[in-house]
């Protein structure tokens, strides 16, 4: 189980010893990665420490308990204490997301279901908003487009928070929400009482630094427009709204939402940057026959990840098998239970999958 344990005991006593040399720290960057590094190894090698700590114990204790049977009695704690070291080893050995320290790009689009769709694009926005308000991050709406009656065609919002001790940032607890969300409820456009069954997609994007993707200018192709609202009509009388063609790819993103051009257009960009980041990871996950599950893109009700019934009030996860029946409160951003039963089962797929 721990055939990798050894190299990565050396590369942490390796990288303790280029820390502490000072001219490590004259290359700002470069002392900056050894030391995340350094800190991701940190509690692989305290938790094998204090495991082979343990394990030495249980081997004294059987050899006293021959001459002293009340060494014996310690044993099966020890016992129990050194497995659950071994099951916190086994899950810190899982090669961790490189993306999980990262900031996302939320994107919800209405899909099946017309006006209905629009309006739980609405609600799946302000869920995550109000979840990310409980988890003290910052949200920024980049780029919106509201339909007729109050809910979104699709929006675009910056989610950014602090990086925990684990190293986990957004997109460890958000990169699961990617898929088709499914709503069953009455519409407020059904006179009859109906329950109707519509969807709207989600698309959880890293956000990608400068340096992480390389945009030439040569290769975009920038257009401006006028803003227009819900129903097409203007709303600016200028030429603020930007539309940003990526020409390699043929990624298009556009901005209206600032009055400023310069605005619109810096917005563009960092969904462009997220999006061309998302398009290179899935290009090497594939030449590297990575197993995981892309996002599903489409809005078809039948590859659903998970559905809101409201006559029920129930949230169904069809991924990991999750239900419960306190939607109003998950609606209201309590999500942490549905996305921490996401977490446990990736963990544990990875654990079957032999971490790989």
């Amino acid at each position: 189980m721990f055939e990798v344990i050894d190299d990565l005991l050396a590369e942490y006593a390796e990288l303790g010893t280029r820390l502490a040399d000072p001219s490590v720290h004259a290359d700002a960057d470069v002392a900056r990665k050894l030391g995340k590094r350094y800190a991701e190894l940190g509690p692989i090698a305290e938790t094998y420490r204090e495991y082979t700590s343990v394990s030495d114990d249980i081997t004294a204790a059987e050899e006293l308990s021959a001459e002293d049977p009340a060494f014996g009695e310690e044993i099966p704690g020890l016992q129990e204490r050194r497995t659950a070291l071994e099951e916190r080893l086994q899950k810190l050995l899982i090669p961790r997301d490189p993306m999980d320290e990262k900031n996302v790009i939320l994107e919800i689009k209405g899909g099946e279901g017309g006006q209905e769709s629009m309006l739980f694009a609405g609600d799946l926005l302000r869920m995550y908003m109000r979840f990310a308000e409980r988890q003290h991050w910052k949200t920024e709406i980049l780029e919106s487009t509201e339909s007729d009656l109050g809910g979104y065609k699709d929006v675009q919002v910056a989610v950014k928070g602090r990086v925990n001790e684990a190293g986990e940032g957004v997109w460890a607890r958000l990169k699961y929400e990617g898929g088709v969300h499914r709503v069953q409820r009455v519409p407020v456009t059904e006179s009859q009482g109906r329950i109707h069954t519509s969807a709207a997609g989600v698309l959880v994007l890293p956000e990608a630094e400068d340096v992480e993707v390389e945009i030439n200018a040569n290769d975009l192709r920038i257009d401006v427009f006028r803003s227009s609202g819900p129903g097409g009509q203007s709303v600016n009388t200028t030429d603020s709204a930007v539309r940003i063609t990526h020409l390699p790819t043929g990624v298009v993103v556009s901005c209206q939402n600032e009055k400023s051009q310069l605005q619109n257009k810096e917005s563009a960009m960092r969904i462009l940057r997220a999006r061309l980041l998302a398009v290179a990871q899935e290009e090497a996950d594939r030449e590297a026959s990575d197993t995981r599950k892309s996002q599903i893109r489409t809005m078809d009700r039948s590859e659903r990840i998970r559905t809101y019934n409201f006559p029920e009030n129930r949230i169904s996860d069809h991924r990991v098998g999750y239900k419960s029946y306190n939607l109003d409160q998950v609606l209201d951003g309590d999500l942490d239970a549905v996305i921490q039963a996401c977490v446990e089962a990736d963990t544990a797929a990875k654990l079957a999958a032999g971490g790989n």
